[in-house]
């Protein structure tokens, strides 16, 4: 027994011996990065809590607003680890409204008041946070910090930009659920967070915001959208590549005043596109592709007279197309690939960008019925009035027109050429009619 206990005491010797030799080696890394970090916390802790001490004496401003200013930007420099631009070089001095990216102007309250009145560092690829000391910018309308490295959260004060305009956070690497703080930004007209790594719901209140553009895109928010949505005043809204499930609520009839693009592809919507969205009568542009919607494409997408661009590729879509889409004068775009749709109308084919592959559609493109006039009648006793066509390659309604306006010469053998005594044949394009003949179009010119 005493051996047994003797041979425990002297592995477990070993293993802190052994432990104590690798743990300098294992967390060197993540002590380095850590101590930086914290480095960088106690500088601007240091400067959020003895502003007056802080600043150099010998510094001069011309007002409390500009020297909160010289605080916040200050605390910004000192926890950015990496600026390849320098945008952030020359923040250095009192006179703030010389730094590079920061623009100042008269306060909207006090004409006699200069303050700064935007920030703009966009593309700056800076590596950092965002500071608590960002607060102090009371007077900010504009931030846009887009396509740079910040990492962490939105802090907290932010809730005393009460006269911010535009928010732009997009493409940084910022994280957490939704960023509640900014449902207290009253004047907030903008706002765009989309390319970060945001997760967990959309707060509801989001869409009692007065916005006028709403982009949410690219992050990783889930659960339903929220019924409220149409309660959002915003002309435009992005919510795509995220993992919202569930129906589109059928409140987004509500903003048929005012939303002019919706943006819902690649997520995991399901169910049928609700009747409602019949009401969006100044929508431009409608993508929903990448979902899991089913059911038909309802009817009254021909009754949004502006609509522009329609996607409705890769999902769960069956029955025909509606005519009446094809039909809207605006149109330019319509794609409804990858469904299991049947059937489509030929005018379809006139848009400039039209995608209809990867569906349930027949080669044998469609069906059309020509009338034949009396006189060839007359002389074919086996040709009906009405003749219907299928074809892969469809001709224009004017073509088809223009073969049956002019006296056209028909032999009843099997093979025939029609010949206009009018114009030229110049299209290439043969016909199988259900009858007993069949017509081919000559693929040389004749006069």
């Amino acid at each position: 027994m005493k051996n047994i206990y003797q041979e425990l005491l002297l592995s477990l010797s070993i293993s802190l011996i052994i432990l104590a030799i690798l743990q300098p080696c294992v967390s060197a890394a993540v002590s380095d990065t850590r101590t930086r970090v914290k480095g960088s916390y106690i500088r601007r802790r240091q400067l959020l809590q003895d502003h007056d001490n802080h600043v150099d004496p010998t510094f001069l401003f011309p007002n409390l607003q500009l020297k909160n200013a010289y605080v916040a930007l200050q605390a910004w420099k000192h926890v950015i680890l990496y600026d390849p631009y320098n945008f952030t070089s020359n923040w250095i001095g009192p006179n703030v409204c010389n730094y590079t990216r920061v623009f100042c102007a008269v306060a909207p309250y006090n004409s006699n008041l200069t303050v700064v009145a935007g920030i703009d560092i966009n593309h700056g690829g800076i590596v950092g946070y965002l500071p608590e000391e960002l607060g102090l910018l009371a007077d900010l309308t504009l931030l846009h910090v887009n396509s740079n490295r910040f990492w962490g959260t939105v802090p907290l004060t932010f809730d005393q930009l009460k006269l911010l305009h535009e928010l732009d956070l997009s493409n940084n690497i910022l994280s957490g659920k939704f960023p509640n703080v900014i449902l207290r930004l009253a004047s907030l007209k903008y706002l765009d967070i989309r390319y970060n790594e945001f997760e967990g719901p959309v707060p509801k209140e989001l869409f009692d915001l007065p916005l006028d553009a709403l982009f949410i895109n690219n992050n990783r928010f889930q659960h339903d959208i929220p019924d409220n949505i149409g309660n959002s005043p915003v002309s435009v809204m992005v919510l795509a590549n995220n993992h919202f499930h569930g129906c589109l609520p059928t409140g987004i009839s509500n903003m048929s005043s005012t939303l002019n693009e919706l943006i819902l592809m690649n997520n995991n919507l399901s169910s049928c596109i609700p009747m409602e969205m019949g009401h969006l009568n100044n929508l431009t542009v409608f993508d929903i592709s990448y979902n899991k919607l089913k059911g038909h494409i309802p009817e009254f997408f021909g009754q949004l007279k502006h609509l522009q661009q329609l996607n409705l590729a890769h999902n769960m879509l069956v029955g025909s197309i509606p005519e009446s889409i094809c039909h809207l004068q605006h149109l330019k775009n319509f794609t409804f690939a990858y469904n299991y749709f049947i059937e489509e109308s030929p005018i379809c084919l006139d848009l400039k960008a039209f995608d209809d592959s990867k569906n349930c559609i027949p080669e044998v493109y469609t069906s059309i019925t020509i009338s034949l006039p009396s006189n060839i009648i007359a002389t074919n006793s086996s040709i009906s009035r009405s003749y219907i066509f299928t074809t892969t390659t469809t001709p224009s309604t004017t073509f088809i027109k223009s073969l049956f306006t002019t006296t056209l010469f028909i032999t009843t053998t099997m093979s025939s050429v029609f010949t206009s005594t009018a114009h030229p044949i110049t299209t290439i394009a043969a016909f199988q009619f259900f009858t007993s003949t069949t017509f081919k179009f000559s693929t040389s010119t004749d006069s």
